[in-house]
């Protein structure tokens, strides 16, 4: 009974994800704000720290609402966008033409890029879901990024503040899959990616009562990734 209502609960966690990104992403950037107590796009703008200089093109994996197509116009960026969602796309487009920026946005899986070989300074990518790393992906995402590019993940935000919403929300957050206990998870997760052929470092950036948590890859030199 209790891997039975395991299961159900995990189809319901799974689909309530599926309708935010989809049939009801109008409410994503409302949601993201509740649930990180405002600091939702302080975390996403930490991947700005880490991108190269502003010369080549940037590329945002599951751009979502456009946020970050904003933040990188605005700090001199030339950027693509790409998400699966059509939803994410319209929005995202839509908020593009208010800011006066001229959409570059691609609808496509992360699994099969549709872009030239080393085409990218940086690909990018805020809070997503479990795609990102699997092998397809990150195959494609070492295809199409330059030998000196960077994958920069923000991965996670964790709120430090110790007052009853803070921890009624990172409770929500552990029982909704986003949070792990594992100790070998880092070490495992090192292993995954120098597979493909990158070297990580895991970041954490401070932001108010919060920290924001990245994953930089760089493409390991002279090392032809293994596709099994």
């Amino acid at each position: 009974m209790r891997a039975f209502l395991g299961k159900i609960w995990w189809r319901g966690v799974r689909f309530g994800f599926r309708l935010l990104y989809n049939e009801m992403a109008w409410t994503y950037d409302g949601v993201a704000w509740m649930v990180s107590l405002g600091q939702w796009r302080n975390w996403q703008r930490t991947a700005l720290k880490h991108l190269p200089s502003s010369e080549g093109i940037i590329l945002e994996l599951a751009h979502g609402t456009g946020n970050l197509q904003i933040d990188l116009h605005t700090a001199g960026y030339q950027s693509i966008g790409l998400d699966l969602s059509r939803a994410m796309g319209t929005i995202a487009r839509r908020k593009l033409k208010r800011h006066h920026i001229v959409p570059r946005l691609v609808r496509g899986r992360g699994q099969v890029l549709p872009f030239p070989d080393q085409c990218f300074n940086a690909v990018v990518t805020t809070f997503p879901t479990p795609f990102i790393f699997e092998q397809e992906t990150l195959k494609e995402i070492h295809r199409v990024l330059k030998p000196k590019g960077q994958l920069i993940i923000v991965l996670n935000g964790l709120i430090t503040s110790k007052d009853i919403i803070s921890r009624t929300l990172e409770f929500a957050y552990r029982i909704t899959g986003q949070r792990s206990d594992d100790s070998t998870a880092d070490a495992t997760l090192e292993e995954h990616f120098h597979s493909i052929g990158f070297h990580i470092e895991l970041i954490n950036e401070p932001c108010k009562r919060s920290i924001a948590q990245l994953i930089i890859a760089t493409p390991i030199k002279e090392q032809t990734p293994v596709y099994r």
